[in-house]
């Protein structure tokens, strides 16, 4: 569904956009003049994706220094919770499943409170302790489903019920009591890390700039021209193009698709949005869903939940998480 002021399927050329990493995003270009005294970008692979950052600042060196603060808070949260790094938070968390908590930082406990409040409040669509659904599927090597045996055992097993939030020796710590469960932030922690990285670039008086990582953007203040960021969704049929344009200023914005990671067997596409009463992904004729709200964590979490969802269900499920979050496109 596509709002009035939202362009039609087109496809950008070089001189109109900013192509800003390798996600659901493409940003409207800034004036070349301007571009050359005040914008300046850096990219990052993290988090599973590439995080591209944009300032827009008169000093170059000052705007690289409030940069590397920005990608040191993105790091951080990809050092922190990876599921695929052992030696991490969550990782070591995973490790010692069924066996004993684990002390994590202040971040991570949050984000898993955040993971938890989401999947209670959508009665368990969201689920933040799938990785061994996500190890089932493994979306980067598989080219056939498993059987039905292997993933109906995930069905409707509420495997969040087993993460606690608590502390130990008076510090953060995370507890699952089932040595079967093992956490995925996936779709809550790209969001914090892009919270935390626009909250390092206000620590360093940045009003205007971006961060986008994959599908999460946040968009601060206005562009260099003195309004909105112009934001284009990118077509899910067709990498170069876009579907729709958004005008964002201080808000973030979250898509979700099925269309960045999957395989297809047979006449249908395997993605990684998984259906937690089924343990297989979602069954659904919506390819991607974008959320605006106030924070990129929310964006991220109510993107991930809501995909594939019909509309009085979805509007029903974002207003009791009361996360002010919207749908601004769907297709």
């Amino acid at each position: 569904m596509r709002s009035p002021e939202q362009n039609t399927r087109r496809h950008p050329t070089r001189r109109e956009v900013l192509t800003l990493g390798i996600g659901a995003f493409v940003v409207a270009a800034v004036p070349l003049a301007r571009r050359r005294r005040h914008v300046v970008r850096r990219s990052v692979p993290v988090m599973g994706t590439v995080a591209d950052l944009l300032v827009v600042h008169p000093d170059q060196r000052y705007a690289h220094r409030a940069l590397d603060a920005a990608v040191a808070e993105l790091e951080w949260v990809h050092r922190s919770m990876s599921r695929y790094d052992a030696t991490s938070e969550v990782g070591r968390a995973n490790a010692m499943a069924g066996a004993r908590p684990v002390g994590v930082s202040a971040g991570t406990a949050f984000v898993v409170k955040e993971g938890l409040r989401w999947a209670e409040g959508s009665g368990g669509r969201f689920d933040p302790a799938l990785g061994r659904v996500s190890d089932l599927w493994d979306l980067s090597s598989r080219t056939r489903p498993p059987g039905s045996g292997e993933w109906g055992r995930f069905a409707r097993a509420g495997l969040y019920r087993s993460v606690e939030v608590g502390s130990e020796n008076g510090l953060p710590a995370v507890y699952l009591d089932d040595p079967r469960v093992s956490l995925d932030l996936g779709g809550i922690a790209k969001g914090y890390g892009v919270d935390r990285a626009v909250e390092a670039l206000r620590e360093w008086g940045i009003g205007s700039g971006l961060v986008n990582a994959g599908g999460d953007l946040y968009a601060l203040g206005t562009s260099p021209d003195g309004d909105g960021w112009r934001v284009g969704v990118r077509d899910p049929d067709d990498v170069e193009g876009t579907i729709a344009e958004l005008v964002v200023s201080d808000v973030a914005v979250a898509t979700s698709g099925d269309y960045q990671r999957y395989f297809e067997y047979g006449s249908r596409r395997y993605h990684h949005l998984f259906d937690t009463d089924t343990g297989a992904p979602r069954v659904t004729g919506e390819r991607s869903l974008t959320v605006e709200a106030g924070t990129c964590m929310v964006a991220d979490a109510a993107a991930t939940t809501a995909f594939g969802m019909a509309d009085p269900e979805r509007d029903g499920l974002l207003r009791n998480m009361g996360s002010v979050a919207r749908v601004v496109h769907r297709v």
